[in-house]
């Protein structure tokens, strides 16, 4: 019988394989990294589009949950288009800010930095609202083009919504605006607030976070206490901020008005 040896494992590799792996792998991983910081700007968007995403979807699926897919899908576009609407204003004045973060069965809010001028505060807050008003006065001119109750249930609901928020007290974007102006009107608006939530039957749940997320701020307006940049607030700057505030509220009032008579149940049948 011939004698086989056993087989030998693989030859080592020389001196110069070696170094071309080594090449090789660091070519790789420099590439990867080149890609990485190309597409650095799609990963940051994927990452503040995840963070949005899941309260977003959250969100909706309990307000699906609890009113229906049609009136939940609606009250969140809205909510999104009124948080936008603070983002933006952030950006237009130069500030970073987070995109909207949502809070089931709250509402969502949109974190930024803090401007210097205190008008500037005012108008961030003011954007929701605007924008809000701006909605739902496309909303009641589709309403009227095509006769169709939808679009009017659509206004109805984005005016009240913001109408809501523009209560004279912190939390609300209202709170903010008239915090520019003469923070101790913020008590009338927590009466407001107080009286609206006897009326339209709100649980005093929500009354009561609502109230706790104001009352550090009311209570330091009571004690005198001064937001530093209110020195800087200018006569005009004050007239011009109530203008806004007042304008915003009455557009929001009459839109709601006019797409309530034509949005009510009474009016042949419901909207939604």
């Amino acid at each position: 019988m011939e004698y086989l040896p056993p087989p030998s494992g693989p030859e080592p590799e020389s001196p110069k394989q070696v170094q071309r792996r080594r090449t090789g792998i660091g070519a790789l991983l420099a590439a990867a990294a080149a890609f990485l910081l190309k597409f650095k700007f799609l990963f940051l968007v994927g990452a503040k589009l995840f963070a949005i995403s899941w309260t977003f979807l959250l969100s909706l699926w309990i307000y699906v949950v609890i009113f229906g897919w049609k009136l939940a899908v609606v009250v969140m576009l809205l909510l999104l288009a009124h948080e936008l609407g603070h983002y933006f204003a952030f950006r237009a004045y130069g500030l970073p800010a987070r995109l909207p973060a949502f809070v089931p069965l709250l509402g969502a809010f949109t974190a930024g930095a803090v401007p210097d001028d205190l008008e500037q505060d005012a108008y961030i807050a003011l954007a929701g609202p605007l924008v809000g008003l701006g909605l739902a006065a496309v909303c009641f001119a589709i309403g009227v083009r095509t006769q169709d109750r939808f679009w009017f249930a659509c206004a109805d609901l984005s005016a009240f919504l913001n109408l809501f928020n523009m209560i004279p007290m912190p939390p609300f974007d209202g709170g903010r605006i008239i915090g520019a102006l003469w923070p101790p009107l913020w008590i009338l608006g927590f009466a407001l607030f107080v009286a609206f939530a006897v009326l339209m039957h709100i649980p005093i749940l929500f009354v009561v976070i609502i109230g706790a997320l104001g009352l550090p701020a009311m209570l330091a307006a009571w004690r005198g206490n001064v937001d530093p940049r209110a020195e800087r607030m200018t006569f005009g700057a004050r007239v011009r901020v109530s203008l806004w505030y007042l304008g915003t509220l009455l557009g929001l009032f009459f839109v709601m008005a006019q797409s309530h008579l034509i949005a009510s149940p009474g009016a042949a049948g419901p909207a939604w």
